[in-house]
């Protein structure tokens, strides 16, 4: 009997930690800064804002994606700057938003009222 399963699987351990930091993503504000910081870097109170969330909420999520490696933070005076260090973002970022992005609705952009 010929086996159907492909030669190279993932470890088990790997795909947990993947697991793990999937879950990390998997919320609106988060998914909301991470957009946010792949053009630049933003403060806390920045990503708050844009949230609107409390500053301690996002920093509770800023800690739970840098703990993911998601993230760093730079300290410049009396700001923390986070900024996004694992290069894959971008393209769970760019599956997600081709997925779930707004798209324009036609018979609005021609200019006909229906």
């Amino acid at each position: 009997m010929a086996s159907t399963t492909p030669t190279q699987l993932t470890s088990l351990e790997a795909l947990g930690q993947a697991a793990e930091c999937l879950k990390v993503l998997a919320h609106p504000h988060r998914l909301r800064m991470l957009q946010m910081l792949q053009s630049e870097r933003f403060t806390v109170s920045q990503l708050a804002e844009a949230c609107q969330i409390p500053t301690p909420m996002a920093s509770e999520h800023l800690r739970l994606m840098q703990r993911c490696g998601f993230l760093s933070s730079q300290r410049d005076g009396r700001k923390v700057y986070y900024q996004i260090i694992e290069p894959h973002l971008k393209n769970i970022l760019q599956c997600i938003e081709d997925r779930f992005g707004e798209k324009p609705n036609p018979s609005h952009s021609s200019g006909l009222v229906t």
